[in-house]
């Protein structure tokens, strides 16, 4: 064994940069492993079951990510790691939400001894609903978003195919030549990251996470998804700035008029066919203590699509008003899963799994996107924040550096 790795009994996984295969391997893992921090010789990654369940759902089986483990080590991997990684990456697929015969939602659990242990499990309380028979489960589906949460929360990942409305038709032609007289095309790697996310209507596609990097063109891959489902969408975005540049690119690259596409923010209400919101005025309060009187955006129309851009900095009351609309497709884009405040799990179990990633790196070497050169620079810390430094939390700490 003389590969880049060193795998770790805490399930923290070393790179060695300077190693002739580490630009081969380090795609390979990226597919199972969080990277937590890249110094100049040594990265550093993590396997955690939300990795390894995102990793499910693109495809990858426990077999692959060990196989990656084991041929790449330099050392033979921990028994421990290896048996943990089988055991949580075969939770994925144990539970299936679908459609009852009769309406309403069904949970189905492949091991009886599985719903054994969610019917004695206080924490879903009325989320789930009466035992149907030793392996499934009715589900009202007003709680299909916070069933899906619980059980994540519980380590028990839902493989949701209990399929979605259509929302209302609206059709969204792509042009061959743009507004401004441009020829207009999908890249390959944005065609495959629509295809994974919609799966040409299957029940199985419509909700998920791509993640791509910054300037491999997110806004395109979200434009060509909405063509795919052709139904009135909602975007959301982290500001007017990113929503005007979403209009933008929606009036030149598909046939939608002015009058289909409509701006919701501080400054207009325009409930149109297409409308894109920003984040900031789904959360805004009349006064401190008041409601939130546009978060009811997300409903009011008969939205067939609702994309939510930059979806690591999704605002948790966004979170709670998207688990009452599990029966729309949903689209996650970012270019990382890692979220401040670790919510990631609300990611994968409100807006979906991740269904693709593009490894920043591949589209370097394509020449898609510019080389990034990396630097590190270290700093001392001021003696006067050593102390509140080592004594804050976690979080705190990063804003503190």
């Amino acid at each position: 064994m003389s590969g880049p790795l060193i795998v770790q009994s805490d399930r923290t996984v070393l790179a060695e940069v300077d190693h002739p295969l580490f630009n081969a391997v380090r795609p390979q893992l990226a597919r199972f492993a969080e990277l937590v921090k890249m110094p100049e010789h040594v990265h550093s990654y993590r396997l955690t079951p939300l990795s390894l369940w995102n990793a499910r759902a693109t495809g990858m089986t426990a077999a692959d990510m060990a196989g990656v483990l084991t041929t790449e080590a330099k050392f033979p991997p921990p028994a421990t790691v290896l048996a943990w990684l089988a055991a949580t990456a075969a939770r994925f697929g144990s539970l299936e939400l679908r459609t009852a015969p009769g309406g309403g939602l069904l949970l189905v659990c492949h091991r009886p001894a599985l719903a054994d242990e969610l019917a004695a499990q206080d924490r879903l309380g009325s989320c789930l609903g009466a035992r149907l028979s030793p392996t499934s489960f009715l589900v009202a589906p007003d709680d299909r978003g916070r069933l899906k949460v619980a059980l994540t929360d519980l380590g028990h990942p839902v493989d949701d195919i209990a399929g979605y409305t259509p929302g209302e038709p609206l059709a969204i032609p792509l042009r061959a030549i743009t507004a401004g007289g441009q020829p207009f095309a999908l890249r390959d790697y944005q065609r495959a990251a629509v295809d994974a996310f919609h799966q040409h209507g299957d029940v199985r596609g419509g909700s998920g996470v791509l993640v791509l990097p910054c300037g491999a063109g997110k806004t395109i891959i979200g434009l060509a998804a909405m063509a795919a489902v052709g139904a009135a969408t909602l975007v959301l975005c982290t500001g007017v700035t990113a929503a005007r540049q979403w209009i933008r690119e929606i009036l030149d690259k598909t046939g939608l008029s002015p009058e289909q596409v409509g701006e919701y923010d501080g400054t207009h209400k325009d409930l149109r066919p297409v409308t894109v919101a920003t984040y900031q005025v789904l959360t805004h309060r009349d006064r401190a203590a008041g409601g939130m009187p546009h978060l009811d955006l997300l409903g009011r129309r008969d939205w067939g699509l609702v994309v939510y851009d930059e979806v690591h900095l999704l605002p948790a009351p966004v979170f709670q008003a998207t688990a009452g609309i599990q029966a729309r497709r949903r689209l996650g884009l970012t270019a990382t899963l890692v979220r401040e405040d670790g919510q990631e799990r609300a990611v994968f179990a409100l807006i979906g799994p991740k269904k693709a990633e593009v490894p920043w790196k591949a589209l370097e070497a394509t020449g898609w996107i510019a080389t990034a050169v990396c630097t590190e620079v270290r700093l001392p810390l001021p003696a006067d924040l050593r102390i509140p430094y080592l004594s804050a939390e976690r979080r705190d700490q990063h804003r503190l550096a």
